[in-house]
């Protein structure tokens, strides 16, 4: 450290933190995130307090997501009521312009997808059409004419036999190698019931979630859903088997949506009351209300109930988020999937996944291994 308590470059990355480098620094000097430093009579830059608190700030938002961009206009305006609408403004035409990255890229993917998510019996055509890529002229309208008949070939494939799921998702995961067997199998569940392979990177599985969900399914635990929506998409006859009964918590037939979920659950105490009778070691299965996991939450947090696992993907933009964090903070086990994506189709797929695992592999212990 430089008299005056100034930092040199190196220093200020150790004092942050976060895997920041002195090179980063230098490209966030570049791009205006910091300001230009002032300089020792050696040409050393020299950083001060002020300096390692907005690298901090850097660090801690874009940790949750913001692009560089982004946290330059967010560190530029003063916390203002004015100013605030400016960059409520501002983050609103940067969100449509992510959206419409993601559009793009989604396209990309899809295109991706219908040539790598093939099976071996469409692999033939497949090796053609890319064969035959190489040479499109996408420049005339002929030659896009030509895309549209290179696509038909393959399509065309598609009624010689049914979808072999397996290899698909084989040629299009990312690598599992981390996860336990049936992690895995859970994963391309999900994945299966989206259709959406970047979903892999959102589910959060926490250490004991495996371990606690067959010992206690294996031991008939109730399960608790928030709606019926959720009890009807569940493995009745498996549940059954194993000799777990299904409990509803929002019991009313008419509330079917993430929204009649979240106002019902408001309005009325008798739901609050009945979450709080739930008996020791069950599980929860929430897709919809976003309110229903914050109350869950708290309740374990004030040791009212005692689940034994989790399962909470409300949907939501806000709420829902919100809800998931605080899910992830608790020591309980717990399963996921990170930001507003969620739904009941997933919540009761993660349970069906869960619950045909332990009957297929009852002796299995590959998730003990990742513990």
């Amino acid at each position: 450290m430089f008299n005056g308590g100034c930092l040199t470059i190196k220093e200020l990355t150790e004092a942050v933190g976060g895997g920041i480098t002195p090179r980063m620094v230098r490209h966030y000097h570049e791009l205006g995130l910091l300001p230009q430093p002032q300089r020792s009579p050696s040409n050393y830059r020299l950083y001060t307090e002020q300096d390692v608190m907005r690298l901090k700030r850097i660090v801690a938002l874009k940790q949750q997501g913001f692009q560089l961009n982004h946290i330059r206009h967010i560190l530029e305006l003063e916390p203002e009521a004015e100013t605030n609408h400016n960059l409520i403004a501002q983050l609103q035409q940067q969100y449509r312009a992510v959206i419409q990255q993601i559009v793009q890229l989604r396209q990309t993917a899809s295109a991706l997808e219908g040539l790598l998510g093939r099976d071996r019996h469409c692999q033939i055509m497949q090796a053609e059409v890319l064969a035959q890529l190489k040479l499109l002229d996408v420049e005339t309208q002929a030659g896009l004419g030509d895309l549209t008949k290179l696509w038909s070939g393959l399509d065309a494939e598609v009624h010689t036999h049914s979808e072999v799921f397996a290899e698909s998702l084989q040629n299009l995961l990312p690598d599992l190698s981390h996860r336990s067997e049936i992690e895995k199998h859970l994963i391309s569940q999900l994945v299966l019931a989206c259709g959406d392979v970047s979903l892999v990177s959102f589910v959060k599985v926490s250490k004991e979630a495996i371990a606690a969900s067959r010992n206690n399914l294996a031991a008939g635990c109730e399960i608790v859903v928030d709606i019926p929506t959720i009890a009807a998409a569940l493995d009745q006859t498996r549940l059954a088997h194993l000799g777990c009964r299904v409990t509803t918590l929002i019991d009313d037939p008419h509330v079917n949506t993430a929204l009649e979920a979240e106002l019902e659950f408001w309005h009325h105490q008798e739901w609050r009351e009945r979450l709080e009778k739930v008996s020791p070691g069950c599980i929860f299965v929430i897709g919809y209300a976003p309110s229903v996991l914050l109350a869950v939450c708290n309740a374990v947090a004030q040791q009212k109930i005692q689940p034994s696992l989790i399962i909470g993907m409300p949907i939501g933009f806000s709420h829902a988020p919100a809800a998931k964090r605080q899910l992830m903070q608790q020591e309980l086990p717990f399963i996921t999937i990170e930001g507003t994506i969620g739904g009941g189709l997933l919540a009761a797929t993660t349970l069906n996944s869960l619950v045909e695992s332990l009957i297929a592999k009852p002796d299995c212990h590959c998730y003990l291994g990742h513990l």
